[in-house]
Parts: C-alpha cells; structure tokens; sequence
C-alpha cells in the first residue's frame, strides 16, 4: 500500500499463522509499525483497546514446556475492570516481525 508516498508491505497475521481463511469486515484493521527502520503494516482482526500497563501489571512469560511456541511471548500483562480481571499476552512484534521467517528485513538492517 501506498502510505503518503511511502511503499508499505502489508501482511495478513492469518495468513502468516496459517489460519483460518481470512475475511475482511468493517472491524478489520491494519496496524503500521515502524520495525528495524522500516515501515511496515499488519492485518488483524480488530482492536479492542490501546493501553499503557504498568511494571506492576506485568508478569513474566510463563514456562510452555515445548507445547506452545513461546518465542515472541516477553510476558503477561493483567487489567482490571470493575470486578473482573483480563489476562493479556504480551508479544514482541519487533522481534518477530524481523525474524527470518517473517522475510520482510534483510538481515543487515537489524
């Protein structure tokens, strides 16, 4: 996508996570990312909220024991709302937007 004269490459998470077919709605948005020097755009789903958490609102990422790939998780993160208590993954998508995998930064520019 074009972004005020900036070429943006923009890649779908679903299709990246080899999910279900992705369709797009009225909630779907594209989050632009300023990874590794370069602009870089992502679909998802939705955004339900952008906040701001403090250390004491952060834990560390718990021990997955090889079951789930923890590689991008840094912790989890706790919100309260009135009574209730929301439980956030907290991933770094610096880390894994310029992983090899992902092949959109050449190694050098790390």
């Amino acid at each position: 996508v074009n972004l005020r004269g900036v070429i943006v490459p923009i890649v779908d998470m679903r299709v990246r996570f080899q999910l279900d077919d992705p369709k797009y709605d009225a909630f779907t948005v594209v989050i632009i990312l300023n990874v590794a020097h370069r602009t870089i755009g992502i679909v998802v789903d939705s955004v339900s909220d952008v906040m701001e958490l403090a250390p004491d609102q952060i834990k560390p990422a718990p021990e997955f024991n090889g079951t789930i790939d923890a590689t991008y998780i840094t912790g989890l993160g706790t919100v309260k709302t009135g009574d209730s208590e929301r439980m956030l993954i907290l991933m770094d998508i610096e880390q894994m937007m310029t992983s090899a995998e992902m092949g959109l930064i050449d190694a050098a520019m790390h």
